[in-house]
C-alpha cells in the first residue's frame, strides 16, 4: 500500500478533493495541471522549474500559491502543477510545503500514516 492521502486543494475559493502521495523523496508538491485548470489558475503564468522523475529527463512544471487543507486544516503552500501526470491519479506532496509542516510517521505493519502540524493548531 502506498502512502497515499486525502487532502482538499484551493484556490480563490474553488477547492478540489485530491490524492496525495506522501514522498520523502520529493523536493515539492506537484499536482496535476487539470487540478489547477480546474481550480483557475493560469498554468504556464506560473514559476517555471523542471522534475526529472526516474527517467531522468527533466520535465516542466508551474509554481503557484494554493491551501491544502489537510485534517480539517488549511495551509497556505506554493505547488507546482505538471502537464501530463494524469496516469497517475494522484499528486505528490514532498518537503517543500508538506514535509515542513508536518511530523509524519509512517507504520508500514499496519498501513497508517500519522500527521502532526509543526505549528499549534488549537
Amino acid at each position: 500500500m502506498r502512502p497515499v492521502i486525502p487532502v482538499e486543494v484551493i484556490h480563490n475559493g474553488i477547492g478540489v478533493p485530491y490524492e496525495v502521495l506522501v514522498d520523502s523523496g520529493a523536493d515539492n508538491c506537484i499536482f496535476d495541471a487539470q487540478i489547477g485548470e480546474i481550480l483557475g489558475v493560469d498554468i504556464e503564468k506560473g514559476e517555471k522549474a523542471f522534475v526529472s522523475g526516474i527517467t531522468g529527463s527533466p520535465e516542466p512544471y508551474y509554481i503557484h500559491p494554493v491551501i491544502i487543507k489537510v485534517g480539517g486544516w488549511e495551509y497556505k503552500i506554493k505547488a507546482g502543477f505538471k502537464p501530463n501526470t494524469s496516469k497517475l491519479n494522484y499528486g505528490v506532496v514532498g518537503q517543500n510545503g508538506f514535509f515542513d509542516i508536518f511530523v509524519i510517521k509512517f507504520d508500514l505493519l499496519k498501513s497508517e500514516i500519522e500527521l502532526k502540524s509543526r505549528w499549534n493548531k488549537d
